[in-house]
């Protein structure tokens, strides 16, 4: 199936569009920019929330939609950042709560699904950056051993 035929079964079984991507991105980084833990490891690294959130969205579009619209390293941004399993567990924990109130179920599962995979891979390439290797099934923390990961229910 090409990619012009994925991404309209996509927006036929979601209903998910650039304007519910751009919804979804700006509450969720509200949200990250607020944020405890998080918010001080962008305020140190991101500066101009526009671009940012432009480049988002476009991040999103292609992920979500197959768009194409993104162009660029995700891995070789966040490798050197000082984060680790908490981190991911708070960005997961805040983009689930963000995609299940602005976006419709179908809709939120899907990117939910998707934010998923991305977290798990990032943690892990952070971890190899780090000069760690987690063994399937562990977390990687930068205060210690890695630690297996709990069974998730959902």
């Amino acid at each position: 199936m090409n990619t012009d035929l994925l991404r309209a079964d996509i927006v036929a079984r979601t209903g998910i569009d650039e304007p519910m991507i751009e919804r979804l991105v700006h509450s969720f980084y509200a949200k990250v920019r607020e944020d405890a833990l998080l918010g001080p490891v962008f305020a140190a690294r991101v500066e101009d929330w526009d671009v940012h959130l432009a480049r988002m969205c476009r991040f999103w579009s292609s992920v979500a939609l197959m768009s194409g619209a993104y162009s660029g390293n995700p891995m070789a941004k966040h490798a050197p950042l000082p984060v680790d399993a908490t981190h991911f567990d708070r960005w997961l924990e805040l983009f689930e709560a963000t995609a299940a109130a602005v976006c419709p179920p179908v809709a939120a599962a899907h990117f939910i699904e998707r934010a998923r995979r991305i977290a798990q891979s990032l943690e892990l390439g952070i971890a190899v950056a780090a000069g760690k290797l987690p063994a399937r099934g562990e977390r990687f923390y930068r205060d210690g051993a890695p630690v297996p990961a709990p069974r998730r229910t959902s």
